[in-house]
């Protein structure tokens, strides 16, 4: 008789992530990524300045290759890059925290516990944001069907002169909305986690969207103000972004930590 051992099922690991946070806590977010990005500001300026030449480079290829009717989506989809982008302002967060030296080159050159998992969560990050932008150009055809993209200088008034555009604003605006809210879920605090412990992408991502489903109206301000400080930068020609993504990323490092911490500290009452 063969006698299989009895399986023991492990015991359920104590919950350490914070719920119910209030919404005043995104500001003090924002307070700390301010405070960090003046610790040694140097080399998150420099961080700034590159996430800046990067932006730039890439608008410009648009015009230049004939692909500006993508402008827009692409805006949008920084958003969803962004985190992925900023990894290098959570090390420096996590090295003012344990009292090491800070450096551009540290910032740059990020080794992150996950290893190679984290290119994976980027690659997944990066198909999300071209599914986006195809979905962008799916909602123009259906409702201007052939019609080529009239230029920045003729679209103002083509979606907000017509019905048609009112109508295309409205949908596109919806599936927008869909698009972001999904994937500001799943890489709010995936990227931060994986930059801290071995865990797979899935399971990074599966965790954020449950830290931003349990903490909705701290993360509703969040990403109000993430949102509000990215049309900022816009408004200024993109040169915001040089203070403005060091900021946030700070603060997006902060806020990953208030998530770790125990729930009866973190969780209001």
């Amino acid at each position: 008789m063969v006698v299989i051992p009895a399986v023991v099922p492990p015991l359920p690991h104590e919950n350490r992530w914070a719920r119910n946070l209030p919404a005043a806590t995104a500001f003090k977010w924002l307070a700390q990524g301010w405070q960090d990005f003046r610790t040694v500001p140097g080399p998150s300026i420099a961080y700034g300045v590159l996430i800046f030449l990067l932006s730039a480079t890439i608008i410009d290829g648009l015009f230049l290759f004939g692909r500006d009717y993508i402008l827009f989506p692409a805006l949008a989809g920084f958003m969803v890059t962004g985190p992925l982008l900023a990894i290098g302002t959570y090390a420096k967060s996590r090295q003012i925290a344990r009292g090491e030296p800070v450096s551009l080159m540290k910032m740059i050159f990020v080794r992150p516990a996950a290893g190679a998992q984290i290119l994976f969560t980027g690659v997944l990050l990066c198909l999300l944001m071209l599914v986006w932008m195809r979905a962008a150009i799916i909602v123009y055809a259906l409702f201007f069907g052939l019609l080529p993209f009239p230029g920045l200088d003729h679209v103002a008034a083509m979606l907000f002169g017509t019905p048609v555009g009112w109508a295309m604003l409205i949908v596109g605006s919806a599936v927008g909305a869909l698009f972001a809210a999904f994937s500001f879920a799943i890489s709010a605090f995936s990227i931060p986690m994986q930059l801290e412990q071995r865990v797979d992408a899935l399971t990074a991502m599966g965790t954020s969207f449950a830290l931003v489903g349990n903490n909705l109206p701290v993360m509703l301000t969040w990403g109000a103000i993430v949102l509000a400080l990215f049309l900022l930068s816009l408004a200024t020609g993109l040169l915001g972004l040089i203070v403005v993504f060091p900021v946030l990323g700070h603060g997006t490092w902060h806020a990953y930590e208030t998530m770790k911490a125990a729930p009866e500290a973190a969780t209001a009452d």
